[in-house]
Formats: C-alpha cells, sequence, structure tokens
C-alpha cells in the first residue's frame, strides 16, 4: 500500500498493491497499522455506498460539528473526486484537489475532518464506497455550491444532475459553520 502526498494538507491518495490473475483481484482497502504509518490514526464508525448514473454531482458536503473523515473509493465505474480545505486559518484554505477513482485504478482518496467533499459520475454508473470517521448527522450537515467561482473547480462536466439540496447550496462565502484548521 502507498501514500501519496498531495498539495493539500492531510489528504492522500491511497494505492493499494493489489493481486491479480486469472480469477480476479485481490487487495486490502484499510489496514490500520499501514494507515497508521502515514499519518492517519483513526477509526471508523460508519460505511455508505451510493450509485450514481452519468453526469451526478454529488457535493460539496461537509459536516460542522462532528466533522468527518472520509475515505473514498470506487467499487464499480469511474468518478472525479473533490476534496475542498475549509479549515478556517489554514495556509490552503479554498483550494481544491480532484483526483479520478475507478474499479480499474483501484486509488482511494483520504479526505480528513476539516474539508469537503464532493464527486461526479463519469461511467454510465459507479459505485462508491466510502468509510466515515463519525456518524452521519444531518443537523450538521452543510452544503457549499459545486459551482462557486471563488473555489474554481474545475469539473469534467458542465451541466450536472443534482439534488434538490445540492442545487439549494450556497458559495463557501456565504457558509456560517466551517471548521477551525488545527495544528497536527
Amino acid at each position: 500500500m502507498q501514500f501519496r502526498q498531495t498539495a493539500l494538507d492531510g489528504v492522500l491518495i491511497v494505492e493499494p498493491r493489489v493481486f491479480g490473475d486469472s480469477r480476479g483481484f485481490f487487495l486490502e482497502c484499510w489496514r490500520a497499522d499501514r494507515f497508521a504509518a502515514a499519518g492517519i490514526r483513526t477509526s471508523f464508525v460508519q460505511e455508505n455506498q451510493s450509485r450514481s448514473a452519468r453526469g451526478t454531482l454529488r457535493g460539496l458536503h461537509y459536516q460542522e460539528p462532528k466533522a468527518q473523515g472520509k475515505l473514498v473509493r470506487t467499487i464499480r465505474g469511474t468518478i472525479f473526486d473533490v476534496a475542498v480545505d475549509i479549515r478556517v486559518g489554514s495556509s490552503t484554505f479554498g483550494r481544491w484537489l480532484g483526483v479520478e477513482l475507478s474499479e480499474e485504478n483501484h486509488l482511494q482518496l483520504w479526505v480528513p475532518p476539516g474539508f469537503a467533499h464532493g464527486f461526479c459520475t463519469l461511467s454510465a454508473e459507479a459505485d462508491v464506497a466510502y468509510l466515515t470517521t463519525e456518524f452521519y448527522t444531518p443537523e450538521a450537515e452543510q452544503v457549499i455550491a459545486w459551482n462557486d467561482p471563488a473555489l474554481g473547480i474545475t469539473w469534467p462536466l458542465q451541466s450536472p444532475t443534482l439534488s434538490p439540496r445540492d442545487r439549494q447550496a450556497r458559495p463557501l462565502s456565504e457558509m456560517g459553520v466551517l471548521p477551525a484548521w488545527a495544528v497536527r
């Protein structure tokens, strides 16, 4: 398992070792000791899975309070996955990272607490699974507009399919509740 640093402090691309043969493949998605050695010392409390049709965009979501860390992977299909630093006081506040996660590349994205998260589906359908470090808390969920011009995210689609909640999202500058940056 390899952990690749990104331009956003704490966000990692995880590349598991894949063992394949004529029967298929095997890989470890999560292993506490290896993640701890990479600086991710956490326990997960919930696993979620979604299926989305091509052109669907989910996000940009975060919880505050009860910020969630997320370990995201694509089981089937291909997505463009995005993490946005929304930690007040961080040197990379408002910056984003996008990475393609697919059933072929087996990459995972570690999105630590304090980041907004979203993705769009590039394949006909995509099944996405993610572990979280906090339970889903509806009253703590916040949504930032996917197309906030101040963020300037380069999404690989023009007119996504959005949920009613995501259509009502506001720009980052209008979010009243944001996580504070903490020195690790």
